[in-house]
């Protein structure tokens, strides 16, 4: 669906994407992640043919983007980081008039709707909408021509935690029904939670794709186990065949080990299981790996 080979774009003085090179096959669920100012929505800019290269090559749905391509434009939908909609439209009416800009038939309309849960919203202005539901009118704006393949620039970045993950499922329907999804995200959570395989990028770098999972084993990260404070003494803690260190953060004592499961079996026979918190290798563990420096939202 994309193909993306040695991609170049500065400003000036700042190369703010710098040789990436990636692929992202049919059905897809990919992310690129990386911290704020890492590159990614240039990256995906060029890919939709909103920016021109400097260097590289991009192909979308086997064709370039860049020149801007109408008949090319008519097979994807692009939500960008700031929605705008039209001034005193209902919900409904800005569907319609997104429909009218892509030729698309009024008749998907209330099945849009329904998909992204507004099919009670729909004759509300869009002035009245929280947030989420915003984003939610947004995405289904996106979906109003039917396209191939979807692209969501950091859609859940200025909503709160339950509003967060309500898109997360809707998103996760999306890709169910067999739709290509390309998402940017600093959320290192939100990765793990939505994407098939995720490009790792920082500084206009491609450093690492790959799916979470076999990111995170790859890198063969420790466990830690978190205690409260006191159910078991630090000397006794350290004794625990299989732990690697102790630490003391706080009112809690972790226990480091890359053999979890005979210390949780003795954690168990010392009745300290109470308020017990295990945390495995994570995302952030890997951008730290490879950067050496901690990850910044």
């Amino acid at each position: 669906m994309i193909e993306v080979k040695d991609l170049v774009k500065s400003y000036g003085e700042l190369r703010a994407v710098d040789g990436i090179t990636f692929s992202v096959e049919s059905g897809e669920f990919f992310g690129i992640l990386g911290p704020n100012g890492a590159g990614k929505t240039t990256t995906l800019e060029m890919i939709e043919g909103l920016r021109e290269p400097d260097a590289g090559e991009v192909r979308l749905l086997g064709a370039p983007p860049w020149p801007r391509d109408i008949d090319l434009c008519r097979r994807i939908g692009v939500q960008l980081q700031s929605s705008a909609f039209f001034e005193k439209l209902t919900a409904r009416e800005q569907l319609r008039t997104f429909a009218d800009l892509y030729g698309s038939p009024h008749s998907r309309v209330d099945e849009l709707l329904d998909e992204v849960g507004l099919a009670d919203k729909g004759d509300e202005s869009t002035d009245d909408l929280s947030g989420g539901q915003k984003q939610r009118l947004s995405i289904a704006c996106t979906l109003v021509n039917d396209p191939e393949v979807v692209f969501l620039d950091e859609p859940t970045a200025a909503l709160d935690p339950q509003a967060r993950r309500n898109l997360w499922d809707l998103l996760g329907r999306l890709n169910d029904r067999g739709r290509t999804v390309v998402l940017t995200t600093h959320s290192m959570e939100e990765a793990e939670a939505l994407c098939d395989r995720v490009a790792i990028v920082d500084r206009g770098k491609l450093l690492a794709i790959d799916s979470p999972t076999n990111l995170v084993r790859e890198l063969d990260a420790p466990v830690r186990i978190a205690l409260v404070r006191g159910s078991v003494t630090e000397d006794r803690a350290r004794s625990v065949v299989g732990v690697e260190s102790v630490q003391v953060d706080g009112d809690s004592i972790v226990l480091v080990t890359r053999d979890p499961a005979p210390v949780l079996t003795e954690l168990a026979r010392l009745d300290a299981l109470e308020g017990l918190q295990v945390r495995g290798g994570t995302l952030e563990d890997v951008f730290l790996n490879l950067t050496g420096r901690e990850y910044r939202a």
